[in-house]
């Protein structure tokens, strides 16, 4: 069970206030996890995704398919089909994926695919497989998701800009906060999302640095100043792969710093998630 966090928010939250990056983990017995994963998580079932959103106030979510479930959307498109009005998803697919389950996935409220190019989930995959992939969901629309790190940035940049696709990264690239803002890969991060299809989570904060999670600030400012119509944010509940407890409410009241005024706030929360994913006025 989720505990009370003794944690206040600073600030309003906006109606419509969306978690853009969060996952949902099991139940085991009912979703198994996958035989190839990296990690195995507790059970984080969508029920408990529902009572973290409703004690910080956030009332959209996007759910992204996690490694440790593989390229099996079950669990995921089960959580978007119990909320249709309030939750969208990123699935993880390959060659062995059929037409039917894309068909399937996109009336149930999947808008992206996701792909890791992190070495302790698994290194790059197979870039014919991520290449196909693209292929099959660019004609519904959807976009391509990347977890990179660091200099990963820097090696896709030439693959990302050829996409023909929307592409969002994730937890701003997850550069290395001790080389600053003006880090190599920082700097590519910042001239990439110049490009009109590009987008970035401002989420991550608790993968860069401890709490307070202050060291985060300047990378988010900056790229909410570089993109401000396609930035997102999320809690990335529940956390894999961190050993260290995360008090979301404590990622949410970073967001004043990130985007200073309401307009930015409107933006980061509401209006880009809804531009992008879709969710009913």
């Amino acid at each position: 069970m989720l505990t009370e966090s003794p944690v206040r928010l600073g600030f309003a939250l906006p109606r419509g206030a969306t978690d853009s990056h969060c996952h949902v983990f099991g139940p085991a017995d009912r979703f198994p996890y996958s035989e190839s994963r990296r990690y195995t998580p507790e059970d984080r079932p969508k029920e408990m995704l529902a009572a973290l959103h409703a004690r910080l106030g956030l009332e959209r979510a996007v759910i992204v398919q996690a490694s440790c479930h593989g390229t099996d959307n079950r669990a995921m498109v089960d959580a978007l089909r119990w909320a249709p009005d309030r939750y969208r998803g990123v699935a993880m697919i390959d060659d062995d994926t059929p037409d039917a389950a894309l068909r399937d996935m996109q009336d149930a409220g999947v808008r992206g695919i996701r792909f890791n190019f992190i070495k302790a989930l698994g290194g790059k995959p197979d870039m014919g497989v991520f290449h196909r992939a693209a292929a099959r969901a660019a004609p519904l629309g959807w976009h391509m998701v990347m977890q990179l790190q660091g200099d990963g940035v820097l090696e896709m940049e030439p693959v990302i800009r050829a996409l023909p696709m929307p592409v969002v990264i994730d937890h701003m690239g997850r550069v290395d906060p001790a080389l600053g803002v003006e880090g190599p890969a920082f700097r590519a991060l910042l001239e990439l999302v110049k490009d009109d299809r590009i987008w970035v989570k401002l989420s991550g904060a608790e993968r860069m640095t401890t709490t307070p999670f202050a060291e985060a600030v300047p990378f988010a400012a900056a790229l909410l100043r570089a993109a401000p119509m396609r930035v997102l944010w999320g809690t990335d509940f529940p956390h894999p792969n961190l050993t260290t407890p995360v008090d979301e409410a404590e990622l949410l009241n970073l967001l004043p710093a990130f985007a200073p005024t309401p307009e930015d706030r409107q933006r980061l929360l509401v209006d880009n998630p809804a531009a992008l994913y879709g969710f009913p006025n």
